[in-house]
């Protein structure tokens, strides 16, 4: 390296290991004047296989749909939105890490939908490199949207809820 900072080799292959042992895509450690980030790209998705030629005149034919109410068009239409990144509410991972909702399995979750927080307020955990990190509401307000799961890997930058 020009700027004269000798790595250990080993312990960025370390690093490298644990980004493949837990799925995580980038893993970063500071010391003192040092800093170390090993990032790697999350693997394709596996391709689907070409489709099979069905014989002339063998095709099958698709069953009718029933037809969708408004109620039922509404709801998959809210369930598949996504928020903007720029909502005033949106409350971002700061790390990648594994989400928890409740402070241990079995225990009521920190907030609900319709849940009144105060800014400070933990609103859920983030497990990152077996630490568990409070995510704190920046603001008071009332929960309306949860975005993640409990046990579920989140990214850094990813909504996880909103407070309005």
């Amino acid at each position: 390296m020009s700027n004269g900072i000798q790595f250990d080799p080993e312990a960025i292959r370390a690093l490298a290991q644990i980004l493949r042992d837990t799925d995580l895509t980038e893993i970063e450690l500071v010391e003192k004047d040092s800093r170390i980030r090993v990032a790697r790209k999350p693997p394709a998705p596996p391709q689907a296989a070409a489709p099979m030629a069905w014989p002339a005149g063998m095709m099958p034919q698709a069953a009718p749909l029933p037809a969708a109410t408004p109620a039922v068009v509404a709801t998959i239409a809210a369930e598949a939105e996504v928020p903007d990144a720029k909502h005033p509410g949106l409350v971002a991972s700061p790390m990648v890490g594994v989400a928890y909702l409740s402070p241990e399995p079995g225990q009521a979750p920190f907030v609900t939908v319709g849940a009144k927080v105060a800014q400070g307020q933990t609103l859920l955990l983030i497990e990152a490199m077996k630490t568990f990190n409070q995510i704190r509401a920046p603001r008071a307000g009332t929960v309306t949207r949860i975005l993640v799961e409990s046990g579920t890997p989140v990214e850094y930058g990813e909504p996880l809820l909103i407070v309005e």
